[in-house]
């Protein structure tokens, strides 16, 4: 766990944030004495929560409006949800990376700082309610990286100290789990069933026995799926994100042009370092040969290389499903939105699985996936804390 000095949110500050995102021009304001400036009164808020918790319960508390924040890596993100029903989704990408060829955490810190706010704005305006109509605030606690985890996690707290309502710190690698049940009428996987989440920092095979009950049953032991892809990208001088130019690439180039290894990894383990390797040493061998090899082959260097991620995966994902006798598979995370992993998934349905593929808006990171796991650990009893500090590391299973 990541360690950070205490916050402390003062009675000035809530105030100055919810002033901000203001929709209405009636916002409310906090009375606090001279004696209590460094810390707002624990009372009111602490009961407020726990009739809150019992209204959900009792289901008398709809509408529920949920404001979610994600701000764990370089998209700053924030949706309203009324319980698992979208309202608003809004992401502004940060295009400042693309000249570094990959996230600059202090450029991304800053500029969460620069968005949060219109952000949070744009969101209560396309949900067409004031702040003041909020029940609780919800944000990315971990893992991600520290400063912008920060970013997010002080302003949702402050801002939801501002109203006097609960704030929920929300594991990142579950929500995109949870993405699955934001409710739009689609299909909605049963407990349990096995999801491979994949993305740019996580490969993981878990075992999903209900919305918070998780269980790993294999992870990377070196390179993510998605940092196998950017890091190939950039050999064959393709722009940051890498992921989705290859994806792009591979859809014009032979797959069987060239045979990579597999890596092995015991069990439900992956492993793509070895791939990688073997990628920089083919292109390296050949280009002496050929000076013009990689502009000659660089889609079937894609398609060979997407092919071979693709088949590693799906391979592990259908052997844990056979293990475990579940019929239900699921995809999530930011590679979920690559093409050839979701070709593959709709071939598993003529095997007779139940394939759940998320839409591409809940494919990479997005704050609707943050809110509805709010609300389920609300639905599951979760009370929440006075202050909740990020986490960058933070086991899924904890």
């Amino acid at each position: 766990m990541a360690t950070f000095a205490p916050i402390f949110f003062d009675a000035t500050c809530a105030n100055s944030l919810a002033r901000d995102v203001c929709t209405t021009g009636n916002c409310k304001t906090i009375k606090t004495d001279s004696s209590n400036k460094r810390r707002l009164s624990r009372k009111k808020p602490v009961i407020l929560r726990t009739v809150l918790i019992f209204l959900i319960f009792m289901g008398l508390e709809r509408p529920f409006y949920i404001l979610a924040i994600e701000s764990s890596c370089d998209d700053t993100a924030a949706a309203v949800l009324d319980g698992d029903n979208l309202l608003a989704n809004i992401v502004n990408n940060q295009e400042v990376h693309r000249k570094w060829g990959g996230v600059v955490p202090e450029l991304a810190s800053r500029a969460h700082q620069q968005q949060i706010i219109p952000v949070v704005h744009a969101a209560l305006n396309d949900a067409k309610i004031s702040k003041e109509q909020l029940h609780a605030v919800a944000f990315t606690r971990g893992p991600g990286l520290p400063g912008s985890l920060l970013v997010g996690a002080v302003f949702a707290q402050a801002f939801a100290r501002g109203l006097n309502i609960p704030s929920i710190g929300v594991h990142h690698m579950k929500a995109h789990v949870l993405a699955h049940l934001i409710d739009e009428g689609r299909r909605i996987p049963d407990f349990p069933f096995i999801c491979l989440t994949v993305s740019g920092g996580h490969t993981q095979l878990l075992l999903v026995n209900s919305p918070l009950q998780m269980k790993i049953l294999g992870e990377t032991i070196d390179d993510a799926a998605g940092e196998a892809f950017d890091k190939v990208a950039k050999m064959l001088g393709l722009p940051y994100p890498g992921g989705p130019e290859i994806d792009r690439l591979a859809q014009m180039g032979n797959p069987l042009a060239f045979k990579f290894p597999e890596p092995k990894a015991d069990g439900f383990s992956f492993s793509f370092s070895g791939l990688k390797t073997s990628v920089l040493y083919l292109i390296q061998r050949e280009q002496q040969k050929n000076p013009n090899f990689l502009e000659t082959y660089r889609a079937d260097l894609a398609a060979s290389v997407q092919k071979t991620i693709v088949q590693i995966l799906v391979k592990k994902l259908e052997a844990a499903a056979q293990s475990y006798g579940i019929k239900r598979i699921a995809l999530a995370g930011g590679v979920s939105a690559n093409s050839g992993l979701r070709n593959q998934l709709e071939i598993l349905r003529h095997k007779d699985y139940e394939v759940f593929i998320p839409p591409f808006a809940y494919c990479t990171d997005n704050a609707a996936m943050i809110g509805v796991t709010a609300w389920h650990m609300l639905l599951d009893g979760y009370t929440p804390s006075d202050i909740e500090l990020p986490m960058a590391r933070w086991s899924i299973e904890a």
